[in-house]
């Protein structure tokens, strides 16, 4: 993320499509779609979600 700040804008947009449908983008269905994009496991998942909601996109809840 750090070296393609491309990458988190995009997922800051794929967590902003949820927020609008009522899911908050540490719920599990939030988490399982990062990993699944991201090839990580869950825990990774919700690790570089917490990270890139931080650091690009704080409306995000």
């Amino acid at each position: 993320m750090k070296q393609n700040p491309q990458i988190a804008r995009n997922l800051c947009g794929e967590l902003r499509g949820l927020n609008a449908k009522g899911v908050s983008a540490t719920s599990p269905q939030a988490v399982a779609l990062v990993a699944s994009r991201q090839g990580l496991n869950s825990t990774d998942a919700e690790i570089l979600t917490t990270y890139v909601v931080g650091l690009h996109c704080p409306d995000v809840r």
